[in-house]
């Protein structure tokens, strides 16, 4: 039966009168009845909350930067084990390096454009008296899916034990892709490339040691675990992303002043100051600065608490690569076990402390003397700061400036004269110090003049720490004693 022309007049209306109301295209919400909004907004939510992600991982890669670091490849490899060797090519075409003729044991290098670096790579290569490789030549250009697909067809041919890629970006993505699909041996390209192009699989087992050697400032390939290919069948750049295809270590053949060891096995794990050690240690300075007093003042500061545990991670991947000095070397001297504060340390400001003054940090359950290893190093930070300022009178005059919450260009900061520097850092340290409620120097811990000739004694031995201190470590037949007992009585109190 037809509908009465009253009736579709009726709909038309009601539907003229109302469409503003849905929630998914209506402009005009605010006119429809709260009520019926409300449960259609309840209707449009997802039943299944999106679950987001609550936490950063931080994968740093091992890079060795210096002059002639090229040279060392072949003991890395010799180091490594490797049973097989081939270098993977990137040069002109007057210079192929396609089979040398070796058996092919274990690793795959891309050398690049430049003579020197292929050669210094090849050199030391074949220095090595058991360490037989290959060397494949790859086409001028960046890597497309065809010249992966040679690079892997070639790799799996000969089942690599290690890879060794010297050149620019392209070179080494190669050679991570070779890697990759050298162990995944039945794997397709497009498992690993990127979704929604690829299928994105990640990558589960364990690939193959990959030593990088960039001879261009482009990618930074050598530290990442992305390899980048031009689809040209599909003409756009894609790639592959996952930390197992970071190479160890990347070399960076500029940077150092230190005598060369024989081997790099031997190279020493603190190294003194360094740009990458000092951009994570700068910061850590600056968080600290900014959360360790909101802490002091409110240990329920739950912003300011994670702050200062990402602080302390950052400042160990600072110091932990360039090292620490002269706090350390005189709140820590090996004798006799110190159990409170660390197994191997004692007869220092901590460990002297439970034979002579007995101080009791407050806040501490132990029923024994004990001065935390945080307050013992502290307790000499504006002297220390104070005895190295000459040294680099710029970076310390960045360092007052965090304390000082501005900028080293600031009028404040650049009218103070460089032989002055460290007498305003000593004052200023002292009193950021006092501000967290550290003891104000030695005295407060029970200490007196009379114990100093026993603490210099026992921060002497500390060459490791003490080497790496400027105007000690720097300063021929120089021991430290000296400045070491003027640290000391700077530290009784302030």
């Amino acid at each position: 039966m037809a509908a009465s022309r009253s009736a579709i007049s009726r709909l038309m209306l009601s539907a003229a009168q109302h469409s503003h109301t849905c929630p998914c295209h209506g402009a005009a919400h605010h006119a429809a009845h709260p009520g019926v909004l409300g449960q259609l907004r309840r209707f449009a939510t997802p039943l299944h909350s999106v679950h987001k992600e609550y936490a950063f991982e931080v994968a740093a890669s091992n890079l060795r930067f210096g002059d002639g670091v090229t040279r060392e490849v072949g003991m890395d490899l010799s180091n490594m084990k490797a049973r097989k060797a081939r270098p993977k090519s990137r040069l002109p075409r007057p210079f192929s390096c396609h089979g040398t003729g070796r058996s092919v044991h274990g690793c795959e290098c891309g050398i690049s454009a430049a003579f020197e670096d292929a050669n210094q790579a090849l050199a030391s290569l074949e220095s090595q008296a058991d360490l037989p490789f290959e060397v494949i030549s790859l086409p001028a250009g960046e890597p497309t899916e065809e010249s992966w697909a040679d690079a892997i067809t070639w790799s799996r041919k000969h089942d690599f034990s290690h890879f060794l890629a010297v050149g620019g970006g392209s070179v080494i993505d190669t050679a991570k892709a070779a890697n990759l699909f050298t162990v995944y041996k039945d794997a397709d390209l497009l498992d690993f490339i990127n979704a929604p192009i690829g299928k994105g699989l990640p990558i589960a087992q364990a690939l193959r040691p990959l030593i990088a050697v960039p001879t261009t400032a482009g990618t930074g390939s050598e530290t990442t675990g992305a390899a980048i290919v031009d689809m040209t069948s599909r003409n756009f750049k894609t790639g592959i992303a996952s930390r197992a295809l970071k190479p160890v270590p990347g070399h960076c053949c500029k940077y150092t002043s230190r005598a060369l060891p024989a081997n790099p096995i031997v190279r020493p794990a603190y190294q003194g100051s360094n740009p990458v050690a000092d951009v994570f240690s700068l910061w850590a300075l600056q968080t600290t600065v900014e959360y360790l007093p909101r802490v002091a003042k409110n240990p329920d500061d739950e912003e300011a608490r994670r702050q200062m545990l990402l602080a302390a991670s950052f400042a160990g991947i600072g110091f932990g690569n360039a090292g620490v000095h002269l706090c350390h070397g005189v709140r820590t001297f090996r004798s006799i076990p110190d159990l409170f504060i660390d197994s191997l340390f004692s007869l220092d400001i901590s460990g002297l402390n439970k034979k002579g003054p007995k101080y009791k940090h407050p806040g501490y359950v132990n029923p024994s003397p004990i001065i935390p290893h945080g307050i013992s190093v502290a307790i000499t930070g504006p002297a220390v700061f104070q005895f190295t300022a000459p040294s680099s009178p710029d970076r310390h005059r960045q360092v007052l400036a965090i304390f000082n919450a501005t900028t080293p260009a600031d009028s404040s900061i650049t009218r103070i004269p460089d032989s002055e520097i460290g007498a305003h850092l000593y004052d200023t340290i002292a009193r950021f110090l006092d501000g967290l409620g550290v003891p104000r120097g030695l005295k407060a811990l029970g200490y007196t003049a009379s114990d100093i000739d026993m603490l210099v004694e026992g921060t002497l031995p500390q060459r490791r720490v003490l080497d790496l201190a400027p105007g000690i470590g720097d300063v021929v037949g120089e021991d430290g004693r000296l400045h070491l007992t003027k640290m000391m009585q700077n530290s009784m109190e302030y």
